[in-house]
């Protein structure tokens, strides 16, 4: 469903869900990833956007109330990735360290998007990771009754949706 804002730019909703919505993140992770490919994506882009969104849905469903929507956002630079939830605080985003945010312990490798979900989504690392995943383009947004976190995905040579 494509919508305008306040200023006129299209706005698509890719996904709706509820707390009792299964697997919301993984299919989160899957719309978003077939949304971009048919933008004109690829390869690490979609990578990078896939796991910042498995973040900000997963931070949402377990730390927010519902109804909550995940939306692309047409810009000039490119597209903004939103997920949406009912709870306006925005949450303390911890001071980013110098170096990287973690060490990949060997025994966690080899298991695939899921089980490098799971790894991420240990208390505290999240926005750290959806940090150098977006190059520090990511943010929040309060509503008066929702916040929206945010991440920008630059334009791709092939993106269909600037013409929109």
């Amino acid at each position: 469903m494509t919508e305008c804002d306040a200023v006129g730019a299209s706005v698509c909703v890719l996904l709706r869900w509820t707390s009792c919505t299964p697997d919301a993140a993984a299919r989160a992770r899957a719309t978003l990833r077939c949304a971009l490919d048919e933008l004109g994506y690829g390869g690490e882009v979609i990578s990078n956007a896939v796991l910042a969104v498995s973040e900000f849905v997963t931070n949402a469903t377990t730390h927010a109330v519902g109804p909550y929507e995940m939306r692309l956002r047409r810009t000039a630079a490119g597209i903004i990735c939103e997920v949406e939830d009912h709870d306006p605080r925005i949450p303390e985003v911890p001071e980013f360290p110098a170096t990287a945010p973690y060490t990949p312990a060997e025994e966690n490798r080899g298991g695939g998007l899921e089980a490098l979900c799971a790894l991420l989504s240990e208390h505290g690392r999240g926005l750290h990771i959806v940090h150098e995943l977006t190059d520090g383009a990511w943010g929040f947004r309060r509503q008066t009754r929702a916040k929206t976190a945010w991440f920008a995905v630059p334009a791709a040579s092939g993106d269909r949706y600037k013409g929109s």
